[in-house]
């Protein structure tokens, strides 16, 4: 039997609250579970207390079983220092989609433009005051 640690979710309309729970991974989300192992409340401020609580003795029990946390849980356990850190790379979540990289292309092209119109008088000018200053 290949077994989770995940979250089921509960709580009403945009008011969720999750329970952390020891579940067979072929059920539901939230259908039958084997044990809960805490909660998790999402609305509360990030450094409350109460936005997490475990059974660390239970979690660890589970997971000496071959439970797999899912990601969000195995997250939780990382910071509650009992996982390892991973290394996540999501290379592809900081670049911008195609319309934003046009419109910094013509931007780019449109501030080159100026640039280049600004430095053309000036670099005229000085030749000017030079052939003024001959004469």
């Amino acid at each position: 039997m290949s077994m989770k640690i995940r979250l089921a979710r509960g709580g009403s309309k945009k008011r969720p609250f999750y329970a952390i729970v020891a579940a067979d991974s072929r059920m539901p989300r939230d259908g039958r579970f084997i044990e809960k192992l805490g909660t998790y409340n999402p609305m509360l401020p990030k450094d409350s207390e109460e936005r997490v609580k475990m059974d660390m003795e239970r979690v660890k029990y589970w997971l000496g079983e071959g439970a797999q946390p899912t990601d969000r849980v195995s997250r939780m356990l990382e910071a509650a220092g009992e996982l390892p850190k991973k290394d996540r790379a999501n290379l592809k979540k900081g670049t911008p989609g195609k319309a934003a990289q046009a419109r910094a292309e013509e931007k780019a092209a449109k501030a080159a433009a100026a640039a280049e119109a600004a430095a053309a008088p000036a670099e005229e000018a000085p030749a000017e005051e030079a052939a003024a200053a001959e004469e």
